[in-house]
């Protein structure tokens, strides 16, 4: 089969899919284009307008399958290249546009909201990375709707709804993990506290930063890895943290070779999340995975993911009152046996059949020429 894959806005966990869906179905012809995670509301609305000049050789060359991601304008492009417009379409939603914390955002999210409904009608099939995310897209689009003027045609958050799908980006196989970052004690063992995510806002830096305090305050014995992707404009917090917190800091920032990663994951004992905005979040799933305890806030995708006892009070609200319901959580699972999380549900080989039957279904709709 081939299958035309187009990501916009190809950030990290974007690429890790693709790279999933290249795992899969390695004797499928995958034909990729990306654009570079950068300039956030040009991507949106430029990707048609680029692709549709500059690649229109490929997009013609002929697909059994056009698989999206959700920062692809797919109705303008396909206007834009007909010979598209016939090939059964998927699109994926890694995120959406309605559930972006509102005080981070540099820009207004209504056309890239726009975008991704006009790009969900066009489409042939939708699938979500989870329920929440799902649910949270579905519900955007009825409050939007509900604030337009007039002319907003009815039953319309039902279609999409009807084409809708939750597929998890899958686990894939990790390296052997090497020697680990974590300091070895010749005494009592320290726990190790693992937080993993971008160095942006909505992960929760300052959320981190409270929680830290209280661990101080607590005497609790640990040692901390602080890992991800730094930017320009990364808040400032992140780096108070380092300053704070150096004398239990065994990693701070992004680490470039996997395997070393890997080793840090599977060194630690829990895996910290102060995320005011995750779909899925990758990155913890892979802690779970390697022997981590979640220990997560009780919003977003988390709900769905980890039991009770691994999700902290959400309060966004009172701040303060979240990072003790976090220090109380986390002091309790310090205290106990671990008792892993079994994962296996999102592996390659769970997943793969999932996602054969919809990628096939597709196909099967196409109209076969007489």
């Amino acid at each position: 089969m081939r299958v035309l894959l187009l990501s916009a806005y190809a950030a990290q966990s974007h690429r890790y899919w693709q790279l999933g869906l290249r795992q899969m179905f390695p004797h499928w012809q995958w034909v990729e284009l990306e654009l570079p995670a950068r300039h956030f509301s040009w991507r949106v609305r430029g990707n048609p307008l680029f692709w549709s000049v500059s690649e229109r050789e490929v997009l013609e060359s002929g697909f059994q399958l056009l698989v999206a991601t959700s920062m692809v304008d797919l109705a303008t492009l396909r206007g834009l290249v007909p010979a598209l417009a016939s090939v059964p379409s998927l699109l994926y939603f890694h995120e959406n546009q309605f559930e972006f914390p509102q005080d981070r955002q540099h820009h207004s999210l209504l056309e890239a909201q726009m975008v991704s409904i006009y790009s969900a009608m066009a489409a042939d099939r939708l699938a979500f990375n989870s329920a929440y995310n799902r649910d949270s897209f579905l519900s955007g689009c009825s409050q939007l709707f509900a604030r337009l003027p007039d002319f907003v045609p009815e039953r319309l958050v039902d279609a999409m709804e009807e084409k809708t799908e939750v597929l998890p980006v899958p686990l894939l196989p990790v390296v052997e993990a090497q020697a680990s970052a974590w300091r070895p004690e010749e005494k009592s063992r320290a726990l190790r506290i693992l937080w993993n995510a971008r160095f942006e806002h909505d992960k929760g830096g300052e959320g981190l930063h409270r929680i830290l305090k209280g661990l101080e305050a607590s005497g609790l014995h640990y040692q901390l890895a602080v890992t991800g992707q730094q930017f320009r404009n990364s808040p400032a917090v992140f780096f108070t943290i380092q300053r704070d917190f150096e004398h239990r800091l065994v990693q701070f920032g992004y680490m470039d070779a996997a395997a070393d990663y890997h080793a840090l994951q599977a060194g630690a004992d829990i895996i910290l999340s102060t995320a005011l905005h995750e779909f899925q979040g990758l990155a913890v799933m892979q802690a779970v995975r390697a022997g981590c305890m979640p220990l997560v806030p009780d919003r977003l995708a988390y709900r769905e993911m980890y039991p009770d006892h691994c999700r902290y009070q959400s309060c966004p609200d009172n701040p303060q009152q979240e990072a003790d319901s976090a220090i109380t959580l986390l002091l309790a699972l310090a205290a106990r046996p671990s008792v892993p999380i079994d994962m296996s549900a999102y592996s390659i080989e769970q997943l793969r059949p999932r996602y054969l039957r919809l990628l096939q279904s597709l196909q099967d709709s196409q109209p076969q020429p007489s």
